[in-house]
């Protein structure tokens, strides 16, 4: 009881004290910030942030949670928010055409403007003491004094005569701002405004705002509607008039997918594609690596040091040099491979054109860049392996073949589980190579969004998102959510399969 009484009455150090309530305000501030910007996903996660800061830091019942905080704050800022963030996103039209918030694009909707062009007069700035005038040279009019800081955005014109002390064009263009926020009154009662660097005419806006959810076309009357299910204004005639809006949309994206035959066809093709790459991948680079592994661990070998230095050169260089090394090596006109190919045997192979051969070609590299990881792996776990287990075998009559397969393998195959379900998911995602290599080429035909022969799901979620000519965020994101769903299956019947071989092998 007095050990309780004691702890209560600990005062909180005052460090700590000044620290998180700085982390909480600063904390609060931005989650006010990121909701006056109408980003409600980033102004929650600041928000939760400073409610958490507050509860672990000032309430003694959470004083074990302290040390272990920032790991979880950090977990939650850059591994379950882009995840939480991402599949949001899917379920939203966010794309080129609606990046703005509601406001913000009735903002610009109302911004536009269009120019008389006949009504078009040049001006320059001239000096007047300590005030400046505009001169309409064509129209022999000139404006009352004006200050030219933005403090004023009305003046008249009348007829006079040409001011003394004239501006330069690159004395005068310091006043654009200002220039740009001014109406001018011409004696007949129009108003002119800014038009150009050196011009002034009439402006018209293009729009007009009748209620919260309706503008009207100044040109021809028609009257545009808000349609929040979609994001975008809208004229009778269904027409959308950009820019749109970010709204909810629900699971369209996702019937979009499944759906639409030029997204779901292509998707189908480069899923089965994906699967078969990542999974030759790891094979191969498995295979390769243990067999040169086991080579290396040869006791008669001679140079092993030499031997090791060379394969493991192509993990030290960076994989993207050695990508676009590649790329030239296989270049069709002018690579060395081709050429050497075409020399020896008369051929010349369309690598980057034939679907095939550009599956073929990313293999063949992805293989080259994979294997001395697991070459490395399995050196280390081939030293685990008891000598005396393989003597016994060799001893009973067994050969080196079955004394790998029965002995070492299995052995070998538990701890390697992991990393070998990690390397799947890593080439499912191997965006890198794809980019670098083939960016996706050959395009496949006929389909509605960017989508390659050699394509995996990661890279074609990217061409979706940053390279088809709407920026299509939303639907790049219900395709995320969906490759997420399923490597993690995937992984984990791998998972699963994998420990039970292994099982297998060990009772045997």
């Amino acid at each position: 009881m007095a050990q309780t009484t004691d702890r209560a009455a600990e005062p909180f150090p005052v460090a700590r004290i000044v620290l998180a309530a700085l982390a909480v305000l600063a904390s609060a501030y931005a989650a006010f910030l990121l909701y006056a910007m109408a980003e409600p996903m980033y102004g929650a996660m600041a928000l939760a942030l400073s409610v958490l800061t507050a509860l672990v830091y000032f309430w003694r019942g959470a004083s074990a949670w302290r040390f272990v905080f920032p790991g979880l704050a950090g977990i939650l800022l850059f591994v379950l928010f882009p995840v939480v963030y991402t599949i949001w996103i899917g379920f939203t039209n966010y794309s080129s055409f609606n990046l703005l918030s509601y406001d913000r694009a009735v903002q610009v909707l109302m911004s536009n403007r269009t120019v008389n062009k006949d009504s078009e007069l040049g001006f320059v700035v001239a000096r007047e003491g300590d005030r400046y005038r505009l001169w309409f040279k064509d129209a022999g009019l000139v404006s009352s004094p004006l200050a030219l800081d933005g403090s004023e955005t009305a003046a008249t014109l009348e007829p006079g005569a040409p001011p003394a002390e004239v501006l330069e064009a690159r004395d005068a263009i310091k006043f654009r701002n200002a220039l740009q926020a001014l109406e001018l009154t011409r004696p007949d009662g129009s108003v002119i405004r800014n038009s150009g660097l050196r011009t002034f005419a009439e402006v018209i806006l293009e729009y007009e705002r009748i209620d919260a959810d309706t503008l009207r076309r100044v040109s021809d009357g028609e009257v545009l509607t808000a349609d929040h299910s979609t994001g975008f204004f809208v004229t009778s005639a269904g027409e959308q008039v950009p820019p749109g809006w970010r709204v909810m949309i629900g699971w369209d994206n996702f019937t979009r997918v499944f759906t639409t035959p030029g997204i779901s066809e292509p998707m189908v093709s480069i899923f089965v594609w994906t699967m078969v790459f990542a999974t030759l991948s790891v094979l191969g680079t498995f295979a390769l690596g243990l067999l040169l592994a086991v080579i290396l661990q040869w006791p008669h070998l001679r140079g092993k040091a030499v031997y090791r230095i060379l394969l493991i050169l192509p993990y030290a260089v960076p994989s993207f040099i050695s990508i676009l090394v590649f790329r030239g090596l296989f270049n069709q006109n002018f690579g060395e491979i081709n050429l050497i190919l075409e020399s020896l045997f008369g051929l010349r192979p369309e690598w980057f054109t034939d679907a095939g051969l550009a599956r073929t070609m990313i293999l063949i590299v992805n293989l080259w860049l994979g294997y001395p990881y697991m070459m490395l792996l399995a050196m280390g776990f081939l030293q685990g392996v008891p000598e005396d287990h393989k003597k016994a075998a060799a001893l009973e009559g067994a050969g080196p073949l079955r004394v790998f397969f029965t002995i070492t393998l299995p052995q070998i195959l538990p701890p390697f589980l992991p990393l070998l379900i990690a390397s799947f998911a890593f080439n499912f995602n191997n965006i890198v190579l794809v980019l670098l290599m083939t960016r996706g080429g050959p395009d496949i035909p006929g389909t509605a969004i960017p989508a390659g022969a050699t394509d995996i799901m990661g890279s074609f979620t990217y061409r979706v998102a940053f390279m088809d000519t709407g920026t299509q965020f939303g639907l790049a994101g219900a395709i995320t959510f969906l490759i997420f769903l399923v490597v993690g299956a995937i992984a984990y019947v791998n998972f699963v399969a994998m420990r039970r071989a292994a099982n297998r092998s060990l009772a045997r």
